[in-house]
């Protein structure tokens, strides 16, 4: 468990409006665009402390999500303004990022999410039982 004295508050909030090719006839937001909400946040907040996709893998490590879990309260509607905010909660084993897309312009919960990767070495292809340090070192803490 990570402890509240070495805990980094990362976080980061991204805004997109509901494009047309997202929803069905009711003007609903398709379920499974959902995940690509969440990646444009993680993306965002993974490129705020400088260990975006490119990183990652120059540090000789691809992070798979492994576990995805969404929970919708409300639809997002063609048009709307969602905020979507990644919030890292874990790094030590894993790197679990809880999501929380809102309605931009009232606040109202519309979705909770989260997502669990892990580190897999590049060369061998195995799956890291620890995060590698180079992630630690880009959160400025340590295990």
């Amino acid at each position: 468990m990570n402890s509240p004295a070495k805990q980094p508050l990362l976080e980061k909030e991204v805004e997109i409006e509901v494009p047309f090719h997202d929803v069905d006839m009711m003007r609903v937001a398709w379920h499974g665009n959902y995940a690509r909400y969440l990646e444009v946040a993680r993306c965002a907040l993974l490129d705020s402390f400088g260990y975006g996709y490119t990183q990652m893998m120059e540090s000789g490590f691809m992070w798979p999500v492994v576990d995805m879990r969404l929970r919708y309260a409300k639809p997002c509607h063609f048009q709307q303004l969602i905020r979507v905010k990644a919030t890292i909660v874990e790094w030590e084993y894993r790197l679990r990022i809880r999501y929380l897309i809102t309605d931009a312009k009232t606040g109202e919960r519309l979705t909770k999410a989260r997502t669990d990767q892990v580190a897999v070495n590049l060369k061998t292809g195995e799956m890291c039982m620890m995060s590698p340090a180079i992630l630690l070192q880009k959160l400025g803490t340590s295990v």
